[in-house]
C-alpha cells in the first residue's frame, strides 16, 4: 500500500487555533474516507499538506481551509493509486512552474468543460504565493472563477494517479514516471503581463483543453 512520502513529514509552525481547525478537518475527512483510510493516514496527509503550504502562505487565516482541500486531493489520488477507489473517470494533471497562471487557467477550463465527467488537478515545481490576478481577471471574462484556487506543489501520489500529465515550462523539474502519458504544452509564462497579452494565451489553453477532452472521449458542456 502506498503511504504519504516521508520527505513531506516535516514540522511547520502552527497556532492553537489552526491545530483545532485541522482537527475539525480531520474529522470531516475521516468520515468522507471511511472504509478507505484510517485516522492516522488522514492526520499524516493533513500535516504534510499544511507543511507544504505554510512556507509560502500569504494569508495564514485561510491555511486550514486550503490544507483540507489539498489533503482531500492527495487522499483521493492515494486511493486511486492503491486501487481503493476506482470511478473510471480520466484524471489529468496540469503542471507549470509557479502553479499561478497557465496551469490554473488550464484547470479552470478543464473543470468547466468536463464537469463531473473527468477529474482535473494542478501543481507547480516552484509554487508561487498567489494566483496571478490577471489570470483570474481574464478567466472571469469567460465566466470561470479561479480566484479560490491556490498555488501548490505536485506530490508523488498525485502524479502517479494521473492518467495524463500536461507540463507547461517546468522542464527537468517536472516529475517523470515511466509508462505515463505526458504532453508538453509550449506556452509563454504570462506572469507580469497585461490582460491584453494574457488573453491569447488563455484562448490557446482553452483550445488545447477542448482538444484533449475530445481525445479522451470526455463529454463537454455545450
Amino acid at each position: 500500500m502506498t503511504t504519504m512520502p516521508h520527505e513531506h513529514e516535516r514540522h511547520a509552525s502552527i497556532t492553537i487555533d489552526q491545530e483545532a481547525a485541522l482537527a475539525t478537518s480531520a474529522e470531516r475527512l475521516t468520515r468522507e474516507f471511511a472504509g478507505t483510510f484510517g485516522r492516522e493516514t488522514i492526520d499524516r496527509s493533513l500535516h504534510a499538506s499544511y507543511a507544504d503550504l505554510a512556507a509560502r502562505a500569504t494569508v495564514p487565516n485561510y491555511l486550514p481551509l486550503l490544507t483540507e482541500k489539498f489533503a482531500r486531493q492527495r487522499l483521493r489520488a492515494l486511493a486511486k493509486v492503491d486501487g481503493l477507489q476506482v470511478d473510471g473517470k480520466p484524471t489529468v494533471l496540469f503542471l507549470c512552474v509557479h502553479n499561478a497562471g497557465r496551469s490554473q487557467m488550464a484547470l479552470g477550463f478543464f473543470q468547466h468543460h468536463a464537469g463531473e465527467h473527468a477529474v482535473g488537478w494542478s501543481g507547480g515545481s516552484e509554487p508561487g504565493e498567489r494566483i496571478n490576478p490577471v489570470a483570474v481577471e481574464v478567466m472571469a471574462e469567460r465566466g470561470i472563477d479561479i480566484a479560490g484556487e491556490y498555488p501548490k506543489p505536485w506530490t508523488d501520489e498525485v502524479v502517479r494517479a494521473a492518467d495524463v500529465v500536461i507540463t507547461m515550462g517546468c522542464g527537468d523539474a517536472c516529475p517523470i514516471f515511466p509508462g505515463k502519458r505526458y504532453e508538453e504544452w509550449t506556452l509563454p509564462d504570462p506572469a507580469g503581463w497585461t490582460p491584453e497579452g494574457v488573453r491569447p494565451v488563455r484562448d490557446e489553453i482553452e483550445r488545447r483543453v477542448l482538444s484533449l477532452l475530445a481525445e479522451l472521449s470526455v463529454p463537454t458542456r455545450s
